[in-house]
C-alpha cells in the first residue's frame, strides 16, 4: 500500500530549514527531495512518483554511499514514510536521472538552497583573513553549482547517445565523456568501479548486479579466451553523473 502526498511548495520548507542550520553539512530527507520533483513533474505533465519507487532510484543511483534508511514523517502529511539524508551533491545526481525538464527545475531549486546556509554562516568580518577565507569558499563553491548546472546538458547527451548504440568498453566511455584516460582510469579504481585482471578491465560485480555493466566473453587471434566488462547504457549515464561530481569535487 501506498499513500499519495500532495504538497503546496515544499521547497519553502526545505529553504528554511537550511537558513536554520548553522554547521557545514547541507542534507535534506529524500522526502523532500521527492516533493521537489514531484512538483516540477506535475510542472512538466508528467506522472508523481510514489515514495517507495523513488527510494528504489536513490538506492540504485547511490548504492554504498547512503547511510541509515530512517523512518520519518512526512513534512506535510505526517504519514511514516521510508527516507535517507542526501547531501546536495547526491540530490543533483539522483535529480539527473529526470527528464530535460524535470532535471532542470531540480537543479536549480538545489541550486537556490547554497544561499541561504552561506548568510546563516557568515564570518566574523572584522577579521580580515576570515573575511577572505570565506569569500575564496564562497566563489569555489558558486563555480561549482554553476558548473554542475552547465553539465546536466552534456549528461543529457550521454543519455540520448548510449540509448541508440549500445554498450560501451572503457576507451569509448572515456572518449563519449571527453575525460582523460588516465584520470578515468582512476577514477574507476578509487571509487571501486573497476579494477584490472589479466590485462582486462573488470567490474566488480555489486555494479554488474545492478546492470550498469554486462560481461561479454571473447577470443583472441591466438585462441585465448577473456572476459570484457562493458559499460551498459544505464552504466554509462550513472558514471557519467559521477564523473561530473569528482570533477566539480576538484574544483572547490
Amino acid at each position: 500500500m501506498h499513500h499519495s502526498i500532495e504538497t503546496s511548495n515544499p521547497q519553502n520548507h526545505v529553504a528554511t530549514r537550511f537558513m536554520q542550520s548553522q554547521n557545514v553539512s547541507r542534507t535534506i530527507s529524500s522526502i523532500e527531495l521527492r516533493d521537489m520533483v514531484n512538483e516540477a513533474r506535475s510542472q512538466a505533465g508528467e506522472p508523481k512518483v510514489r515514495n517507495d519507487q523513488f527510494i528504489i532510484r536513490v538506492q540504485d543511483e547511490l548504492g554504498d554511499e547512503l547511510g541509515e534508511c530512517k523512518t520519518i514523517a512526512h513534512p506535510q502529511s505526517r504519514v511514516d514514510m521510508a527516507s535517507y539524508d542526501l547531501t546536495l551533491d547526491q540530490c543533483m545526481l539522483v535529480g539527473m536521472r529526470e527528464s530535460k525538464a524535470v532535471r532542470r527545475s531540480v537543479l536549480q531549486k538545489l541550486k537556490e538552497l547554497e544561499g541561504p546556509r552561506v548568510i546563516a554562516t557568515l564570518p566574523d568580518f572584522s577579521n580580515p583573513a576570515a573575511a577572505r577565507a570565506w569569500a575564496e569558499q564562497f566563489e569555489l563553491q558558486q563555480a561549482a553549482n554553476q558548473a554542475l548546472i552547465e553539465a546536466a546538458p552534456k549528461i543529457a547527451f550521454v543519455e540520448r547517445y548510449v540509448d541508440s548504440t549500445g554498450l560501451k568498453g572503457f576507451r569509448q566511455t572515456a572518449k563519449l565523456l571527453k575525460a582523460n584516460e588516465s584520470r578515468f582510469r582512476e577514477f574507476l579504481i578509487d571509487k571501486k568501479i573497476m579494477y584490472r585482471m589479466g590485462g582486462e578491465w573488470q567490474a566488480y560485480q555489486s555494479h554488474i548486479d545492478a546492470g550498469r555493466f554486462e560481461v561479454r566473453a571473447g577470443t583472441t587471434d591466438g585462441g585465448h579466451a577473456f572476459n570484457q566488462s562493458k559499460f551498459t547504457p544505464k552504466g554509462v549515464t550513472w558514471v557519467a553523473g559521477l564523473w561530473a561530481q569528482y570533477k566539480l569535487q576538484e574544483v572547490a
